[in-house]
């Protein structure tokens, strides 16, 4: 099951916020949660606003374990742009952009069985032998 949360209108750049949104994608929610805290970038702080609140929306709304949840999708959109503009020499003025993104997190409940089945099929491979080798 996929559990989705969304912050929308985010007063950072979408392009700033992706490079930190990369190093989430596939770990474990409570992992990735941990690992944002870490991050000195202001997008670390709202990617890991969101990830609580889809981690909150996992166990009240759906009652699923937050610990049984990966990331399956960090997505970063960008939002409107605010125009400003800065006074320059003459008379004339140079364009502010001040962009906003829309950050969106989907979880899904990690299949435990599919890993366990993936574990035993790459375990130890058989020894291959010489061709003139006797036993």
């Amino acid at each position: 099951m996929e559990v989705k949360a969304e912050l929308r209108m985010t007063r950072i750049s979408a392009f700033k916020c992706r490079d930190v949104a990369r190093h989430i994608q596939g770990m474990p929610a409570l992992g990735a949660l941990e690992l944002l805290e870490f991050y000195p970038q202001k997008a670390a702080r709202l990617l890991g606003k969101t990830l609580k609140s889809a981690l909150a929306n996992a166990e009240n709304n759906n009652s699923l374990d937050p610990a049984n949840m990966v990331v399956k999708r960090a997505l970063i959109g960008e939002g409107p742009t605010l125009h400003r503009f800065a006074a320059r020499a003459r008379g004339s003025a140079d364009a502010i952009r001040k962009r906003t993104s829309h950050i969106k997190i989907i979880l899904a409940e990690r299949d435990l069985d599919a890993e366990q089945a993936a574990a035993k099929k790459s375990g130890p491979k058989p020894r291959k032998t010489k061709a003139g080798a006797s036993k």
